[in-house]
């Protein structure tokens, strides 16, 4: 027989061994991550799951938190899977190399584990999640290593036939033989294929989703100077300033809010990771030219001052965050 459903909650126990033990079960199911529940004084999350053949299914239900894969933790080795997340409950905001994707009820995210990203639920989600070894999706010539993470739909075409299946799936896991569970698998992966090689295709094809990763990766490239503009990143790519804001807006920001926001991220990270760095040495290094622009711009978007957050390193712990969705800047970057 396949494998049984497994169940796990941290009701009943105090918010310290919440987080514990809610770490404790992600790490068992693809890796380690730091976990924040935001403001709230406690985290109530429970998680049902079960594997077939080499798949791992998940249906969590979680409180508003923050979990995180950060760069100081990025080895491939520890998270060797592609997550397929749908949303089931509630709204999760999902960050991943300077792209913040908003997630609500019928809308999928799939992604590289192994890449640093972190997941913001500012109130109570719940989703389903298939956790696939990387090797598996290699075996049938699609190569996660090249993947951005990319959001589809549920609500219709082969996105809402990979869930369907994946709920009969789970349902009846542990009815299957490991010979049929096998066949489940295979047939489950090739399900769950067919929405990511359409969106491997438009990218193959170069249309604007192509466009817009390599936009992604010039920014990230020169992101520490200062002088990076619109101009420039247009006339490196070979298009018009006009299409380079519909990439960005079509997402639901201006160039500008990636710019900055990618910058933050990078901000925060090594303030939270380098003690040896002053808050206006960060700043400046990272492209800002005031540190008190700086401090607004980080405010605003994280919801704490970033001395706060470098106080606390040096004192051996990490600053909370807000639990409000990051803020649009204005074209010029100031969130004022």
């Amino acid at each position: 027989m396949s494998d049984t459903l497994h169940s796990l909650s941290t009701s009943g126990l105090s918010p310290k061994k919440q987080i514990q033990c809610w770490s404790d079960a992600l790490t068992d199911l693809c890796g380690q991550f730091e976990i924040d529940p935001l403001k709230a004084s406690s985290l109530e999350a429970n998680v049902t799951y079960t594997t077939v053949s080499k798949l791992k299914l998940c249906q969590i239900d979680v409180s508003q938190h923050r979990i995180a894969h950060t760069v100081a933790r990025a080895r491939s080795s520890e998270h060797p899977y592609v997550k397929i997340h749908f949303q089931t409950e509630g709204t999760s905001y999902f960050e991943q190399d300077g792209r913040r994707l908003e997630l609500r009820p019928g809308d999928i995210v799939a992604y590289d584990v192994a890449s640093p990203h972190a997941i913001i639920s500012p109130a109570r989600t719940r989703h389903d999640v298939v956790i696939v070894p990387k090797e598996l999706l290699r075996e049938r010539g699609f190569h996660p290593e090249r993947m951005s993470a990319c959001k589809l739909s549920a609500r219709a075409g082969t996105g809402r036939i990979s869930h369907e299946f994946v709920h009969a799936a789970f349902g009846e896991a542990a009815k299957l033989s490991a010979n049929n569970a096998a066949i489940v698998a295979d047939s489950l992966i090739d399900l769950l294929l067919l929405p990511l090689r359409e969106a491997d295709a438009a990218f193959d094809r170069g249309g604007p989703e192509a466009m817009y990763i390599r936009a992604q990766a010039f920014i990230r490239e020169h992101l520490r100077d200062p002088d990076l503009s619109i101009d420039r990143i247009s006339a490196a790519l070979g298009c018009t300033k006009r299409y380079l804001h519909m990439l960005f807006s079509d997402r639901g920001m201006t160039v500008s809010d990636y710019i900055w926001h990618v910058r933050l991220q990078n901000c925060r990270h090594e303030l939270e990771t380098y003690t040896g760095k002053t808050v206006t040495d960060v700043a400046f290094s990272w492209g800002f030219s005031s540190s008190s622009h700086f401090s607004r711009v980080f405010r605003k978007y994280f919801g704490v001052v970033p001395s706060s957050i470098h106080k606390a390193q040096q004192g051996g712990s990490s600053a909370g965050v807000s639990p409000d969705a990051p803020r649009p800047f204005d074209s010029d970057g100031d969130a004022d």
